[in-house]
């Protein structure tokens, strides 16, 4: 059973995962006690590894390159996931 740190962690994963699967994204939580969101775009074959963290004053999504968004709105940072993902637009 997961701690309440752990829960808390994985509440806050589960619900950027959520987001994402309205934006076609793919992902997957991986990690028994410290556990991450493994996220793929299915057509551009971009993934990035998002960490859930606690800040002063709540908690924060984490992903290389340099994203971070509030966790209490995890459709903002799904969105930003989301546009580091997308395909590279054609040239015109």
């Amino acid at each position: 059973m997961p701690n309440t740190f752990t829960q808390q962690r994985l509440a806050h994963l589960d619900s950027l995962a959520a987001e994402l699967r309205q934006r076609g994204l793919v992902s997957r939580t991986l990690g028994g006690a410290a556990p991450v969101l493994w996220v793929w775009h299915p057509d551009s074959g971009r993934q990035t590894i998002v960490f859930a963290t606690p800040v002063k004053d709540g908690w924060l999504f984490l992903w290389s390159p340099d994203g971070e968004e509030s966790a209490d709105d995890p459709a903002l940072a799904a969105g930003s996931v989301e546009r580091l993902l997308a395909p590279p637009a054609e040239p015109s």
